[in-house]
């Protein structure tokens, strides 16, 4: 049976759609991370260049804005496991139903969720 002949195994995309749904989480914390971090370099350019602010004000607010960057790389840490564990499941789907490694690595994720996905030919595979 040829690859384009074959179908997207029901697990394969069970999978995809749970790797875009983390692909659109790492997004928002990506979001989070840049908020934390640019209110982290705010307060502490006020810190050093306006000497009639309050230090300590200015010292909580980089505390919460450190504080919001920890927690954001840390749930963006966790996600990263948590997408390499579906990538691996989705390639043992993938080449279980008899694609190559490469081709099952190279999957388009939103394109197999959505049932679209076209694995690249033999030729194209080498």
């Amino acid at each position: 049976m040829n690859a384009q002949a074959r179908t997207i195994p029901a697990r394969a995309r069970t999978l995809a759609v749970q790797l875009a749904a983390l692909f659109t989480t790492d997004q928002e914390i990506v979001v989070a991370l840049n908020d934390a971090h640019r209110r982290l370099a705010a307060a502490n350019d006020r810190l050093w260049t306006d000497p009639f602010l309050d230090p300590p004000m200015i010292h909580e607010q980089i505390r919460r804005a450190f504080r919001a960057h920890q927690q954001a790389s840390e749930q963006r840490r966790q996600l990263a496991v948590d997408v390499g564990e579906l990538s691996a499941a989705l390639t043992d789907a993938l080449t279980a139903a008899g694609h190559t490694l490469k081709q099952a690595r190279s999957a388009n994720v939103h394109q197999l969720a959505a049932g679209t996905w076209q694995p690249a030919t033999h030729n194209d595979d080498q």
